[in-house]
């Protein structure tokens, strides 16, 4: 009797919950594109504040609107009733957002429209003119900084000019702000080249290095009040430097990242090409600036504009990037994009590391935790600790260390990926962005890293998220024919998990050094929760060159930069038929950028694939290392530049096995994409238009590689990918879910 009513009760509770479950509608196109994203987080030197840049689509003005908010803890507020989340700007342009160390201000980057062109136009007036007038760069004005209270009010400009402000940092006490910008022209040495070149374009012979300022800040207050009670001078006007900004030193390529050392002796900045193309390890450098050199003599002509001489730091075939300050004040940490510190180039997973700064000549640079097999992808120096999120596998968990030769300390974390994490400079707590395949990204506050496993979520931008039914998913491992296992990712159709003979699309990530793994995310570029909630079994391959399986692994796509990792994906397809999971009736393939690569390669190697869906990516590698904007790794992923391998730019490439071909294709690209160019995919458009292969081309203007400027052509995108699949891969009735036209 007992048992019969315990097996009632568990039959009540099942059912309880499968009605639970099914009761959550499914995601829509429109929600799905309706994410929040957070770029940036920084949490405030004393642990009670977060600023938080908050990144979404702005349907009626056409583009990613960013705006700053700032969290604060209840308990530290003036009035129990005022609310802990508020929302600091409204341009839609606000970037970088830095905290003085005094907590008094956060200065941050903004496009928005100067004061002084304001009219009296109404709030939503002026946000319309500023998406119309676009006329200085793609986002509208130049970037330049901006100061404004935690406790709210006007945000205050700092810097002016044509030339947008590239980067900054604070002072150690908090009364100068350090920014770079290219070297400023006057108005007659601008008028001299427009007289003498018109819009004629000098490429690389015209570029311009950048220039390091120091700016008071309590002298640039007084300087804006002081301006917006009178017009500017004609002096003023005809100069393109921030008044009160004095040069401090000079370097010919751009500085991309400033940071002051704690003790505030010291500036590190990093340099990348003025071009931003990736050309040369050699452009890209860490250095260091003395902020109080000792007295050196009068030079022989004297100058008002002497600035210090830097020292370089770095000397080697790596990207660095993500410099921080040690607490010492004397090592600088930083990670590595691609390349290698250590000798010849060759791409590695992204590490952390740290150089001296006393003694650049004889030191070495150390990497810390060496022995740790995936990249360290974010981190934060706190007070006696190193706190990083590093990825193994297909989890990112959070990790601590204190010195370079110990091993990374998994801390008490959730299962899913860390993200953006930061640390208080007077305080324990730490903010951080948290996301799992069933839980959106939000911004998270622990108390300190040791309570990770009880932290709070101080956003909920993405709680829609929560009330709708997202698939699961769990990793999934197969070997490959030279026995290396592979690990890849399933996301199941809702209410699906684990099920059966399901129609497959295997979406294949980018990079090719990224990996795809236990986290949520909705965009243009990361839709597998909107193709599963469409019927689609996802299969997400994390193939030969993907990271968080070691620096060997990584490399083993060197020199068959496609045929090595296609092999892997189609020994991961056949083993998911043979397993029974998915149907071989329908297959269908697609990824964008090296995701790109591989499904064009892929659908030269078989005709199992009923559809494929591919963006920005190439067919050919000779036109596609010249147009490349990261030559580096294209080069050493083939053996060498084009006329030092040429087999194997031949052997590799799609074109010369396009003939093969029997998969309808549907193509994606930005119009001024400088990665990978949009020719390659007019010539993947016209070879299948030869051979009669149903095929679609969209062309996206004004975007490049991130498809980035307007967020209804990512939309359309993936609404036209999700349509073809439907069409040519023969998803089986009922699995489909209608896509309206667009409002």
């Amino acid at each position: 009797m007992k048992i019969s009513r315990l097996f009632l009760l568990l039959s009540v509770i099942t059912c309880t919950l499968l009605v639970s479950a099914q009761g959550k509608p499914k995601l829509t196109l429109d929600e799905f594109f309706n994410s929040v994203d957070y770029p940036a987080v920084a949490i405030s030197p004393d642990g009670n504040s977060v600023v938080i840049e908050v990144e979404r689509a702005d349907w009626d003005q056409k583009i990613f609107r960013t705006d700053l908010w700032l969290y604060r803890d209840p308990s530290k507020t003036t009035s129990p009733t005022d609310p802990a989340l508020i929302q600091l700007t409204q341009s839609g342009h606000d970037t970088e957002p830095k905290w003085s160390p005094d907590g008094r201000w956060i200065a941050f980057l903004s496009e928005r429209k100067p004061p002084s062109e304001k009219d009296s136009d109404s709030d939503d007036d002026k946000a319309k003119n500023r998406a119309k007038n676009k006329d200085k760069n793609d986002k509208g004005e130049t970037a330049q900084i901006y100061l404004i209270s935690p406790a709210g009010g006007e945000s205050i400009p700092l810097t002016k000019g044509e030339e947008e402000v590239h980067t900054f940092s604070w002072s150690a006490d908090s009364h100068t702000i350090y920014f770079s910008t290219r070297n400023p022209w006057t108005k007659a040495q601008k008028d001299a080249y427009k007289k003498q070149w018109k819009d004629v374009v000098q490429y690389r012979t015209a570029e311009r290095g950048d220039t390091i300022f120091a700016l008071d800040v309590t002298t640039a207050l007084t300087n804006h009040a002081v301006q917006a009670a009178k017009e500017e001078s004609e002096s003023e006007k005809e100069s393109d430097t921030t008044p009160g900004a004095r040069p401090i030193a000079t370097s010919p390529l751009r500085v991309s990242a400033l940071e002051t050392s704690p003790d505030g002796t010291k500036l590190a900045f990093l340099t990348t090409p003025i071009n931003q193309r990736q050309e040369k390890a050699e452009d890209v450098e860490i250095y260091a600036l003395d902020l109080n050199p000792a007295p050196q003599p009068a030079p022989a002509t004297p100058s008002a504009n002497n600035p210090t001489q830097p020292r370089q730091l770095t000397h080697n075939q790596a990207l660095e990037q993500k410099l921080r300050w040690a607490n010492d004040s004397r090592h600088i940490f930083f990670t590595v994009e691609v390349g290698d510190v250590t000798g010849p180039y060759r791409d590695i997973q992204p590490h952390l590391y740290w150089v001296d700064t006393e003694n650049p000549a004889t030191s070495t640079i150390t990497q810390w935790a060496k022995d740790f097999i995936g990249p360290v992808d974010h981190y934060a120096v706190t007070a006696d600790q190193i706190l990083t999120s590093a990825r193994i596998g297909t989890e990112v968990p959070m990790y601590s260390i204190t010195q370079p030769g110990q091993q990374l300390h998994k801390l008490n974390t959730w299962q899913g990926t860390y993200e953006t994490i930061s640390a208080a400079h007077h305080s324990i707590r730490i903010a951080f962005v948290y996301s799992s395949l069933q839980k959106p990204a939000e911004i998270y506050l622990a108390d300190s890293p040791d309570k990770l496993s009880e932290a709070r979520p101080i956003t909920s931008f993405n709680k829609l998220f929560t009330e709708r039914e997202l698939p699961q998913g769990k990793p999934y491992r197969w070997k490959a024919d030279d026995g290396t296992t592979i690990e890849g990712m399933l996301i199941y159709p809702p209410n699906k998990f684990e099920a059966k003979n399901l129609p497959l699309f295997t979406f294949i990530h980018g990079g090719p050094a990224d990996a795809d793994g236990n986290h949520f995310a909705a965009d243009w570029y990361q839709w597998s929760a909107l193709a599963a909630t469409n019927g689609w079994l996802v299969f997400e391959p994390n193939y030969r060159g993907s990271t968080g399986y070691g620096d060997k692994f990584l490399q083993q796509l060197v020199p068959q930069i496609v045929s090595r990792p296609g092999k892997d994906i189609l020994e991961g397809i056949d083993a998911l038929i043979k397993e029974g999971i998915a149907d071989p009736d329908h297959l269908t393939i697609g990824g964008y950028s090296y995701g790109g690569y591989m499904t064009n390669w892929l659908i030269t190697q078989t005709t199992r694939f009923k559809a494929a869906v591919t963006g920005a990516g190439a067919v050919e590698h000779i036109g596609n290392w010249g147009n490349d904007d990261t030559t580096m790794d294209d080069a050493y992923f083939l053996g060498g530049r084009p006329w030092e391998a040429q087999q194997r730019y031949h052997d590799e490439a799609a074109i010369f096995q396009i003939n093969k071909v029997r998969t309808p294709t549907h193509m994606v690209a930005g119009a001024n994409d400088i990665r990978v160019a949009v020719m390659e995919d007019y010539l993947l458009e016209h070879a299948l238009y030869s051979l009669g292969i149903p095929n679609k081309l969209l062309i996206f203007p004004g975007e490049g590689h991130s498809l980035d400027k307007n967020p209804w052509h990512g939309k359309i995108k993936v609404r036209e990918e999700l349509l073809w699949l439907q069409k040519y891969g023969s998803i089986p009735a009922g699995n489909e879910v209608p896509l309206s036209p667009l409002g």
